[in-house]
């Protein structure tokens, strides 16, 4: 990350003594000591507008569109003009797990032979950092822009941390109404997850659909008081 200039290390319950033995790497200190720690994926990137998954595919279904790398790369550093962006690394062992690829907007891979997918976790990240910086100076187009935009906040993109209140508030009036049941389990949460994250929400979105949601909840839990 240092190499190529990405400083802001997020690590969620980290394996505590290989994540402690690695802050003295050599170069490294500087990211790895000032790395913040989360208990989940969701508090991590709460407060970005693009989460993005890493994965080879494989043989595993997924349930969101898949960008090769140098695709992916352009969207990136694009938003990453105006807003924090997630690149989300699983663990070497087993990726990301279907929990927590829902809080992702879509999964991006690298170019890899077919018959040989997996690549080491460092080398990954190394990869992806590099294309992500390599036209990074690229000078913006000059000229004048006369076509009408819309007000800066009605552009802003949803937070992550806004989209998971939406769900959150979204599946305990389903909850609370009997459309779910404690039976249901985590797959409904995952569906819903990625179902707002298809639709690109604003800020003023994700306003609008918690002072909606937040009153239907209200009204449930006072009908049944």
């Amino acid at each position: 990350m240092s190499n190529f200039g990405f400083l802001r290390m997020r690590v969620v319950n980290p394996y505590e003594a290989g994540y402690r033995e690695a802050r003295s790497a050599v170069g490294a200190s500087s990211v790895l000591t000032s790395a913040e720690e989360f208990a989940s994926v969701g508090e991590a990137v709460a407060d970005c507008t693009l989460v993005i998954g890493t994965t080879a595919v494989g043989e595993r279904e997924l349930h969101h569109r898949v960008k090769a790398l140098p695709e992916a790369a352009k969207i990136i550093r694009k938003r990453l003009e105006s807003s924090n962006v997630a690149l989300l690394f699983g663990s070497e062992r087993v990726g990301l797990s279907n929990e927590e690829l829902s809080h992702c907007h879509w999964l991006l891979r690298i170019p890899t032979r077919v018959e040989h997918r997996s690549m080491n976790l460092g080398q990954a990240v190394a990869v992806c950092m590099y294309e992500l910086a390599r036209d990074s100076k690229r000078a913006a187009p000059q000229g004048r822009v006369t076509k009408k935009t819309l007000p800066a906040a009605q552009l802003k993109p949803a937070t992550a941390g806004d989209i998971e209140r939406i769900s959150k508030t979204l599946l305990e009036s389903l909850h609370a109404c009997g459309y779910l049941t404690p039976r249901s389990g985590k797959t409904p949460e995952e569906k819903v997850r990625r179902l707002l994250r298809r639709h690109k929400l604003t800020a003023n979105d994700a306003d609008l659909w918690l002072s909606m949601l937040g009153q239907i909840l209200y009204r449930l839990k006072s009908k049944s008081s």
